[in-house]
C-alpha cells in the first residue's frame, strides 16, 4: 500500500518531534538527590553544551534551550542546582535559595561540577564544551569562569553579574560572552564597571552585548519582560559564539 507524501510528512515530523525529546537523568551530590535532563542525542562525541536555569529551577527556557541546542548539533544537559525537594514554589522562596548559592559560591560551583560529569557521561566531547545560563544561571556561568572550569566558553544571559568586593580578581581562561538587558534593573554601571576590570584583570577574552528596550528577563516568552526581537537577536549571538568556540 502507497503512502500519501501528506502521510509521509506527517509521520516524519512526528519521527522527529520524538527524537527531540530530553530525558531525565538522577545523579547525587552526597546524600541529595538531583534531577537534571540530557538530550536524545547522547553518545555520539558531539560538543557539548551545559544549561543553567533560572532562580525558579529547571523551566521551560532552559529545556527548550537544550532542544535547540540538540538541533544544531550540541549535546546538551540541563543542570539541577537545587535538588530534589529543595524546588522554589515562588520568586521570595526562589530569591531565598539562589542567594544562598551565590553568597555561598564554592557549593554552586560544586552543583556546576556535578553537572558537568554528567554531561561528560552523556558522551560530550570534553575538549568541547560550554556553558549557558539564564538569570540566576547567568551568575553561574560567571562562576565556571572564576573556577576555571575546564571548558571552552561561557554565556551569561541576563545574569547577575555582580561578585563580592573582597574576592581577588583571578586570571580567567574561559572565553565569555554577556548578554545584558539595557533596563535590567539589576544591573548598574557600577556592576558592569566592576565585571569588565575584573575580565581585563583576568586577561580574559571577553564581550559584552546590550539589548536595548529590554528588561531582566527579556529572553523568556512567560515574562512579561519578554522582548520578542531582542530575544532572537540574543540566541543569535549565542549561537554564533557556541559555533566559534566549539567548532
Amino acid at each position: 500500500m502507497k503512502l500519501s507524501l501528506s502521510l509521509i510528512t506527517m509521520l516524519m515530523a512526528i519521527q522527529f518531534t520524538v527524537a527531540q525529546t530530553l530525558k531525565p537523568v538522577q545523579y547525587k551530590d552526597g546524600e541529595q538527590k538531583l534531577n537534571g535532563f540530557v538530550t536524545s542525542n547522547t553518545g555520539k562525541k558531539l560538543p557539548g553544551v551545559l544549561v543553567l536555569p533560572a532562580w525558579q529551577g529547571i523551566d521551560k527556557e532552559a529545556k527548550n534551550a537544550a532542544l535547540e541546542l540538540q538541533k544544531a548539533g550540541y549535546i546538551a544537559f540541563v543542570a539541577d542546582i537545587y535538588g530534589e525537594g529543595n524546588v522554589p514554589t515562588d520568586n521570595a522562596s526562589a530569591g531565598k535559595i539562589a542567594g544562598k548559592y551565590k553568597e555561598d559560591y564554592k557549593a554552586y560551583q560544586k552543583r556546576i561540577s556535578l553537572a558537568l560529569d554528567q554531561l561528560k557521561k552523556a558522551g560530550a566531547n570534553v575538549d568541547k564544551i560550554a556553558v549557558i545560563g539564564y538569570c540566576f544561571g547567568g551568575t553561574g556561568v560567571l562562576e565556571v569562569a572564576r573556577a576555571n572550569f575546564p571548558v571552552v566558553g561561557v554565556v551569561s544571559i541576563h545574569g547577575g553579574l555582580a561578585k563580592d568586593p573582597a574576592r581577588e580578581n583571578m586570571p580567567i581562561k574561559t572565553k565569555v560572552l554577556v548578554e545584558n538587558g539595557a533596563d535590567d534593573g539589576g544591573v548598574t554601571p557600577e556592576v558592569v564597571a566592576a565585571l569588565t576590570k575584573e575580565l581585563n584583570v583576568g586577561k580574559t577574552d571577553w564581550q559584552m552585548i546590550t539589548y536595548s528596550n529590554s528588561k531582566h528577563t527579556f529572553t523568556n516568552p512567560e515574562s512579561p519582560d519578554y522582548n520578542d526581537v531582542m530575544s532572537k537577536r540574543a540566541w543569535d549571538h549565542t549561537m554564533m559564539f557556541l559555533a566559534e568556540i566549539l567548532k
